[in-house]
C-alpha cells in the first residue's frame, strides 16, 4: 500500500505522472465551443452524508462548466439553502424551489436568479424546503414532482445540476427521478465511505421503479490531503470498490473554500489560479470528456 501511495503522488509511467487514483494523470482538452444550447442534461450531487462537498462541488464544477461556454442552471435542493448563500442569493421574500414544487401551474422561468458569472443561473432555496416532503406525502406521482419542474427548462440550459441535501428521503428520490446521471462526493474519510453502500442501493432502486435511464456519472474524491496516510488509504479503497466510476480528478481540502463561500463566489472567481480552483476546471473538462456534459 505504501508503495502504491508513493506512486501516486512521485512515479510516473514513461512521461506521464501518475495521479492520487493511481491512474495516469491525464490533461483533458478544453471543451470545444457549442454551436447552441440544450438539451440539458441532468445531473444530481448526492451523497446521505453531510459535510462531504456536495455544495460546494455544485457550485465550483456549475461555475467551471460556465467558464467553458457552457449554460448551466444549478438547482438548490437543500432546505439549509448553502448553495443559495454561497453564490450571494438572498432567499426572503423571493420565490424558491419549494413554490415551484407546491404549485405546478407556476412558470418556472419565474424563480430562477442571475448570479454575477456569466452564463450561470440558480433555483435558490430556504428553510421553506423543509416543509416539502409533508406537502408531497400525498400527491399523485410525488417522486416526479421535481422532473415535471425541470422539464419546462431543459431547452435553455446545457446541464442542470441539483445540489441534494444530505439525506435519502422523498426530496433526493425526486432529485433522482428528475437526473439522468450522479456525481457522488465522497470525503476521503472512513466514515464517509461506509454509507456509500446504501446510496447506490438507493440509485439502484430508483433505476428499477422511476428511472430507468439513471447511470453514475462517477464519484468524486473530496477533501484529499495527500500528507495523511488515512486519506492515501481512503482513496485506495474507493477505487478498488468502484474502479473506473472513480473521477480522475480529486479535490484537495483547503481553507479556500469557505474564504470563497464568505464572499459569494465561485473559487473559480474568488481566487482561479489556486489549486482547488484548476482541479474544478479540471474536473469540468473530465465530465465533458466522459461524456457526461455536452
Amino acid at each position: 500500500m505504501a508503495g502504491k501511495a508513493q506512486a501516486a503522488t512521485k512515479a510516473a509511467t514513461g512521461d506521464t505522472p501518475i495521479g492520487p487514483t493511481g491512474r495516469p494523470y491525464q490533461g483533458f482538452p478544453t471543451p470545444p465551443k457549442l454551436d447552441g444550447h440544450g438539451p440539458a442534461r441532468i445531473i444530481a450531487l448526492c451523497n446521505q452524508k453531510g459535510g462531504v462537498g456536495k455544495t460546494t462541488t455544485t457550485i465550483n464544477l456549475a461555475a467551471a462548466l460556465a467558464g467553458y461556454g457552457r449554460k448551466v442552471l444549478a438547482v438548490d435542493f437543500d432546505p439549509q439553502g448553502a448553495l443559495s448563500a454561497g453564490l450571494g442569493i438572498q432567499t426572503h421574500d423571493i420565490p424558491t424551489i419549494y413554490d415551484l414544487l407546491l404549485d405546478g401551474k407556476r412558470d418556472p422561468h419565474e424563480v430562477i436568479v442571475h448570479t454575477r458569472v456569466d452564463n450561470l443561473d440558480v433555483i435558490p432555496a430556504n428553510i421553506d424546503l423543509s416543509a416539502a416532503e409533508v406537502h408531497l406525502v400525498n400527491e399523485v406521482a410525488r417522486e416526479q414532482t421535481l422532473s415535471r419542474a425541470l422539464r419546462k427548462l431543459t431547452g435553455d440550459y446545457d446541464v442542470i445540476l441539483i445540489d441534494c441535501q444530505p439525506s435519502l428521503g422523498l426530496l433526493t428520490v425526486n432529485a433522482l427521478t428528475a437526473s439522468h446521471g450522479v456525481v457522488i462526493p465522497l470525503e476521503c474519510e472512513f466514515f464517509a465511505l461506509r454509507g456509500v453502500a446504501m446510496l447506490i442501493e438507493t440509485i439502484d432502486k430508483v433505476r428499477d421503479r422511476l428511472n430507468p435511464t439513471i447511470t453514475l456519472d462517477g464519484v468524486l474524491a473530496t477533501m484529499y490531503d495527500a500528507r495523511t496516510l488515512h486519506s492515501r488509504e481512503v482513496l485506495e479503497r474507493v477505487v478498488d470498490a468502484f474502479g473506473d466510476d472513480v473521477l480522475e480528478t480529486v479535490i484537495g481540502r483547503t481553507v479556500k473554500f469557505p474564504d470563497a463561500s464568505v464572499s459569494g463566489m465561485p473559487i473559480t472567481e474568488f481566487a482561479p489560479e489556486h489549486a482547488a480552483a484548476q482541479a474544478y476546471l479540471r474536473l469540468a473538462r473530465e465530465l465533458v470528456a466522459r461524456g457526461a456534459v455536452a
